[in-house]
């Protein structure tokens, strides 16, 4: 059988397609892989960006699939490592994530997509949080949408379930560009091959203290980082790259990023 999951390697990047015919939907299987695939990514060293997309040009994922939850599937149940899709509640995730918006990305979907660091869409792309018209709630999105727009425009979209379009999300600063259809692999690779070639422990350093800071006071957070109570900041502060930044620039040279 097909995984529902496919992955390639390009150097550090990581490219993992959701492909489960016809919408791209997840079910606990698919979640649980999915969670395997991207712990397996935060573990390697050797790989630097991922970037999550959908199979063909209709589908990026309609979310949670209701066909599997009608035979037996229970909303509630095990997700796996990682939460639904295998991002949302990954602990220590501290390496990029581009997602790569190819169509429809509705409901958990979408949710799987705010789960990702940067978000590229193809410009015929659609969104939805449609979970109210099935008498159910968009858990995941409830928590993010009104810390990343505009407050009364997220409890519009979550109250509503109305459908809106790349134009839209693009003013609103959901998603970071957009991209005709056909070059919206390309942008994401060229993407990817940017982030890839940067220092990989200061990512770290910004994904951990970006999620200390959501829910700390200013003051409290720069402490933690001053004091190096942050395990990615301590290790960044103890590097060979953080010497090696300081030299490059010193020998008018191009850093040489090992990640160590």
């Amino acid at each position: 059988m097909t995984s529902p999951i496919q992955t390639k390697r390009y150097g550090a990047i990581l490219h993992v397609t959701l492909n489960r015919p016809k919408a791209n939907a997840i079910d606990l299987a698919t979640s649980r892989i999915m969670g395997e695939t991207f712990a397996a990514f935060r573990d390697d060293p050797d790989v630097r960006v991922a970037i999550i997309t959908g199979a063909g040009d209709k589908f990026f994922c309609p979310g949670w699939d209701l066909k599997a939850a009608n035979d037996g599937d229970a909303v509630d149940g095990d997700y796996g490592i990682g939460g639904f899709g295998g991002l949302q509640e990954l602990r220590d995730m501290n390496k990029p994530v581009i997602a790569a918006i190819n169509g429809i990305a509705c409901g958990g979907g979408l949710e799987l997509a705010l789960s990702a660091d940067i978000i590229l869409a193809a410009d015929h792309a659609t969104f939805a949080l449609p979970e109210i018209r099935s008498g159910t709630v968009a858990d995941a999105a409830s928590v993010k949408l009104p810390k990343r727009i505009p407050y009364h425009i997220a409890m519009e979209l979550l109250l509503t379930g109305r459908w809106f379009d790349t134009t839209e999300a693009l003013g609103w600063g959901l998603i970071n560009h957009v991209h005709p259809a056909d070059q919206l692999q390309a942008a994401a690779m060229e993407m990817a091959q940017l982030i890839a070639s940067g220092p990989p422990l200061v990512y770290a350093a910004i994904k951990e203290i970006v999620r200390d800071a959501e829910d700390s006071k200013f003051q409290d957070s720069m402490n933690r980082i001053t004091k190096r109570q942050i395990g990615s900041v301590d290790r960044l502060y103890s590097s060979e790259d953080q010497l090696e930044g300081a030299r490059a620039f010193a020998e008018k040279r191009d850093p040489v990023w090992t990640g160590r």
